[in-house]
């Protein structure tokens, strides 16, 4: 349409110019009548590109619109990639530390198993020289065995309470490793 307006514009500028080249004084009717045809022609082509000026500025006008709504959308959608970035970050930091407490959860709950393995067997040297002693009172009922009979009967029943103790212990922490590597996968399955 701008092409065509624009050949229809340069007919008009060279029929004007022709008409000028004419002698004044020789004006026909005719001539008038194609000059009011030429201008006619040159106002109904400035109409039709001032429709096309106004159809273009809507169109800008369009398109300047939806550009801002394309960047607001653009706007929140970076924004909901940050969020995404910092709540990935801090599930990270969460899982380390979790993975950190567990190392130091199963480091003691090893600790604790090798004590509590040293216990049960002092206190199975302490039954085997419990027994012996019985038998060595059975034997001869002297005061000296008899003594010694019974501060290492004391000294199995603390062992007892202890290796009773350190096993509750151990029972726990073993329930804590559980419960934090239950955690853990609840995590990296998230």
């Amino acid at each position: 349409m701008p092409m065509l307006a624009l050949c229809l514009l340069c007919a008009l500028l060279t029929g004007v110019q022709l008409a000028s080249v004419a002698p004044v004084g020789s004006l026909e009717p005719a001539e008038n009548e194609e000059l009011t045809l030429l201008f006619h022609g040159a106002l109904q082509l400035g109409q039709a590109l001032n429709g096309v000026y106004r159809t273009m500025e809507a169109q800008l006008m369009e398109a300047r619109s939806s550009l801002g709504i394309y960047g607001h959308a653009l706007g929140l959608l970076g924004q909901e990639v940050s969020q995404g970035r910092d709540a990935a970050q801090e599930l990270r930091a969460s899982l380390l530390e979790i993975q950190m407490d567990g190392d130091a959860l199963k480091l003691q709950t090893e600790a604790m198993a090798r004590v509590l393995g040293e216990v049960a067997q002092g206190q199975q040297e302490l039954q085997d020289s419990t027994q012996q002693l019985e038998v060595q009172l059975r034997s001869a009922w002297l005061s000296h065995t008899h003594q010694k009979f019974e501060v290492l009967k004391a000294h199995a029943d603390k062992q007892s309470y202890v290796v009773w103790a350190l096993t509750g212990h151990l029972q726990r922490q073993r329930q804590e490793m559980v419960a934090q590597q239950h955690r853990l996968r609840q995590i990296q399955e998230r």
